[in-house]
């Protein structure tokens, strides 16, 4: 893949993200750095961000695709559906779980996404 100048603030953004933006929050952060970025610009080196396994798309039943770093260190999702704010979390007793119901059913286990949606408690 060729790395534009716009592909390379594109993947700086996403990189400097603590949160999972989404299209539009990311033109918003990266024509903000580069003002000839556009929308369109945005979500073609995303699809091809995805493509290439560079970063990972999520769907947090929001409407909107949101975007993260793919990256080897695994860790599940907790959106709170008031406010959309998405919690990463790693628990090893869900993920010792997930690998022994995948074996009691005959499986090994390669690979897993897991998405909890709550609110706060009042």
């Amino acid at each position: 893949m060729r790395m534009t100048d716009q592909r390379r603030v594109i993947a700086q953004v996403l990189s400097d993200a603590t949160d999972h933006p989404d299209a539009e929050e990311l033109y918003a952060r990266a024509s903000a750095v580069d003002p000839n970025i556009s929308l369109a610009t945005v979500y073609r080196t995303v699809r091809l961000f995805a493509d290439a396994g560079i970063i990972e798309t999520h769907d947090f039943r929001d409407g909107r695709a949101r975007y993260e770093p793919a990256d080897d260190d695994h860790h599940d999702h907790l959106i709170d559906v008031t406010t959309g704010k998405v919690i990463e979390f790693v628990d090893d007793e869900i993920e010792a779980l997930q690998h022994r119901i995948a074996e009691k059913l005959g499986y090994e286990l390669v690979d897993h996404r897991m998405e909890l949606y709550g609110k706060p408690k009042p």
